[in-house]
């Protein structure tokens, strides 16, 4: 399969609950007030360390095609994303990360110190 490369993230992010492997910066999270059928869900401008997985029927009155996303290192499902076709690029994917998936890791604190506000 080939040698796997993690992106290593240095400030506060979130991570795969199931590996631990870093998925997304804290600094870009853009909202808390999302919902899933998974329960509670956050809007990030950008992630890493995800694979997209098949994309499903586009969703006729959005525009959009729903992608699901999952952990590069554990193929663990994190989230997953809308992508729309779009003129401007920042109007092309919003990416939804699972509340439920994540583990956040802020500062030295542990997973087990630390519980999810909201």
């Amino acid at each position: 399969m080939g040698r796997l490369f993690l992106i290593d993230l240095e400030e506060n992010f979130y991570s795969c609950k199931n590996c631990e492997t870093p998925i997304a910066l804290v600094n870009h999270l853009l909202s808390m007030n999302y919902e899933c059928p998974f329960g509670r869900a956050y809007l990030f401008d950008k992630v890493v360390n995800v694979l997209d997985g098949e994309r499903d029927e586009p969703i006729p009155e959005s525009n959009s095609t729903m992608v699901h996303l999952f952990c590069v290192q554990c193929q663990y499902t994190v989230g997953f994303k809308f992508v729309r076709r779009a003129v401007l690029e920042s109007q092309r994917s919003k990416i939804i990360l699972i509340r439920c998936f994540l583990t956040p890791s802020f500062g030295g604190t542990t997973k087990e110190s630390l519980s999810l506000q909201g």
